[in-house]
């Protein structure tokens, strides 16, 4: 027999392991093995696509509660708290590609007092434009998103603050009194003098994250502006996008036009940290997860150790007929990458097809049945590099976790055989 060369010497080596994978071992523990192997990389890549599709559902969630509350772009003062309002600027802005919406905002701690109870909240003065490019009305836990009733201003304030202030709508007898600290008012004064104070009824109370709940208070800018005080003092500008627009692309050209006494950030910018949090979260799991396949592929380097002693008559025969050591470790190679290549379509099969159940049924709940979560439900999403990343790694795990039994295995035992 002449050495195969060309296509032979790769359809040979996968042939011989097809039939080694499916045929029966005169041990059967061996066949019980396999099995046990391909099941567990199985489960394991399984296992790492839920986790990850799980991952990117919380991500959405999170995304799209924020950017029901925080802008596409916001634009802040380099230094200070407050600058200038300047029309031209905003002009600028507005001509801006891309750029639907501008508001000016006014953001104060102020001291919000309903009846007995009283609590410390950050009073936030926008435009009308405001919930135009925001999602905040559609995330109402009661009543509606309305800041303005003719001449009449109202107050959206969050849930949390609702429950702190034990607030209701519709109670025309008690209003909303806000207390802001005067700017300029005088250490040896009277106290009572030391603040201004207005009244506000409140239209609905929103719902989008405990720290915003229990945060902010939504007004008209007006009322903000006269109750602090400001003349053209603004905190921020806020802008919402043409649907389609290039937000990075708009965010670039609205930081050459604001200069570098301003500082633009986009939605994820100004919630930076939570979102590093989350992708190092999703990074520690999936290495965790990666640990625990490994573990499931030493079954791989169990089976290829006993089929290699299983079938040392086997590699007699073809050494025999001409095969050489590279053509031998091959054989038992590609059984291994076949045991992970099955396991690891098999676990990605399972993980979409569990992952789809949870998306479209949601059998899988937060919390008890009166859980107050703002999803009942397990968020999941499907990502396609995710089962890209999967497969690799689960291939480059088969691989090496092949390569050991073929590479040291061989040398104590290969090499011995002879024929009867």
């Amino acid at each position: 027999m002449t050495r195969n060369t060309g296509g032979g010497a790769v359809f040979f080596p996968l042939y011989m392991a097809r039939r080694y994978l499916v045929s029966k071992k005169s041990h059967n523990i061996i066949n019980i093995i396999s099995w046990i192997s391909i099941v567990g990389v199985a489960i394991g890549t399984m296992a790492l696509i839920i986790v990850l599709s799980v991952f990117n559902g919380f991500d959405r969630l999170v995304v799209s509660l924020f950017s029901s509350f925080n802008s596409p772009v916001r634009i802040t003062a380099t230094r200070g708290k407050t600058f200038n309002y300047d029309s031209t600027l905003i002009l600028r802005l507005r001509q801006v590609p891309g750029v639907a919406h501008v508001t000016e905002v006014i953001e104060e701690d102020a001291l919000v007092k309903y009846r007995d109870n009283q609590a410390i909240v950050t009073l936030k003065g926008v435009g009308p434009e405001f919930s135009s490019f925001t999602g905040l009305d559609t995330m109402m836990a009661e009543g509606d998103f309305r800041l303005e009733d003719g001449d009449r201003d109202l107050a959206v304030p969050g849930l949390g603050v609702a429950g702190m202030l034990n607030a209701s709508l519709g109670d025309y007898l008690n209003p909303l009194v806000v207390f802001v600290p005067r700017r300029d008012a005088s250490l040896s004064g009277l106290p009572e003098n030391a603040f201004r104070s207005a009244v506000i009824f409140p239209a609905g109370f929103f719902q989008v994250q405990y720290d915003y709940d229990v945060k902010y208070v939504i007004v008209p800018l007006r009322f903000a502006r006269e109750l602090v005080g400001y003349d053209r003092e603004r905190t921020a500008l806020e802008a919402g996008l043409a649907p389609g627009a290039d937000a990075g692309k708009v965010q670039r050209e609205i930081e050459k036009i604001a200069g570098p006494d301003f500082t633009v950030k986009n939605r994820y910018q100004q919630q930076e940290i939570l979102y590093r949090i989350m992708v190092s979260e999703k990074n520690y799991i999936f290495m965790i997860l990666t640990l625990t396949l490994v573990i499931a592929t030493f079954n791989v380097i169990g089976t290829l150790s006993m089929l290699i002693l299983d079938k040392r008559r086997d590699i007699a025969v073809l050494q025999s007929m001409g095969a050489g050591h590279r053509q031998v470790r091959g054989i038992f190679l590609l059984e291994g990458m076949l045991i992970s290549l099955i396991g690891a379509l098999l676990g990605l099969a399972l993980g979409a097809l569990l992952c789809w159940l949870q998306m479209r049924f949601g059998f899988i709940r937060l919390g008890g049945s009166d859980s107050s979560f703002v999803v009942n439900t397990y968020p999941v999403f499907m990502q396609a590099g995710d089962f890209v990343l999967v497969f690799s790694t689960v291939m480059l795990i088969g691989l090496l976790a092949a390569a050991y039994p073929v590479l040291h295995i061989r040398r104590a035992h290969i090499g011995e055989v002879r024929l009867d």
